[in-house]
């Protein structure tokens, strides 16, 4: 088993993935945009390195972070929900030409369902995505980049991540006249990301692709106004259905094939 992992991206899911690495006996590495961040998680017993990287190309410790590294795992979102005009792609194909320049053999790449699109209805992994956002598109075309690439690559998309203090509808309670009251909620819990990814080094499945979505498709609709209730919230408000709207929900058949996987935390 490889003992030495990287995580470019040591944020909400990528400290306790690396806490978790620890406990399984792997040397781990991580980065961390901010000096002061690393500094912080350096003082806190982590091996930490500053990494940037921009349109113009990496910078900071990157080459120290990706040196002697047996796995890394990329936890780096595109960032372009605000409509930045961001250019994810040309960002991560300089952090490619370092990865490829570092020797680095295996590479798993977090990704997300957003590179499904609603009018594609029920995906699993064999169904090639169609992206409609842009963040979508971009994603897309880096897992294409990385899977064609020397590193030997599985990608991960993500549904939702909740857990811990992540909790989505503490931004929808109270609120009114939301669209989508049913469409299927398409959610992961930190847990079963960090143990996804662990089964994925564990058993070696590099060169794959996997849905990481819970199984349980409840409609927006009941799942939060559920949640808003067991949280004592106000349960958000949902617009009522218009006819011929069609909504993802994404499956995973991989799982359970490559590796077995049962999910340990419900929705």
């Amino acid at each position: 088993m490889s003992r030495t992992v990287g995580i470019a991206g040591m944020g909400w899911l990528g400290l306790p993935l690396a806490q978790r690495l620890k406990l399984f006996g792997f040397q781990v590495k991580g980065s961390v945009t901010r000096l002061e961040k690393a500094d912080d998680l350096q003082r806190s017993g982590f091996n930490v390195y500053p990494m940037t990287i921009s349109e113009d190309g990496v910078y900071g410790s990157y080459e120290a972070f990706l040196r002697d590294l047996d796995i890394l795992i990329i936890l780096i979102p595109p960032g372009l929900r605000r409509n930045t005009g961001s250019d994810y792609v040309l960002k991560m194909s300089y952090f490619l030409s370092e990865i490829e320049a570092a020797n680095i053999p295996k590479c798993i790449f977090v990704s997300s369902t957003s590179v499904y699109a609603d009018s594609q209805g029920e995906v699993t992994e064999k169904v090639a995505p169609k992206p409609e956002s842009e963040a979508g598109r971009q994603l897309l075309q880096v897992e294409q980049l990385f899977f064609n690439s020397e590193v030997k690559t599985t990608i991960v998309r993500f549904g939702g991540l909740y857990g811990g203090s992540r909790q989505p509808v503490r931004y929808l309670a109270g609120r009114e006249n939301l669209s989508g009251g049913n469409a299927p909620v398409n959610l992961i819990h930190r847990d079963d990301c960090i143990a996804i990814i662990l089964e994925i080094i564990k058993q070696d499945s590099f060169g794959n692709i996997f849905n990481a979505v819970h199984p349980d498709h409840p409609s927006k609709r009941d799942y939060y106004a559920a949640k808003a209730e067991e949280m004592s919230l106000e349960k958000p408000q949902y617009a009522a259905h218009k006819n011929g709207e069609t909504y993802k929900k994404v499956d995973s058949v991989n799982l359970n094939r490559l590796l077995q996987y049962s999910f340990s935390q419900g929705l």
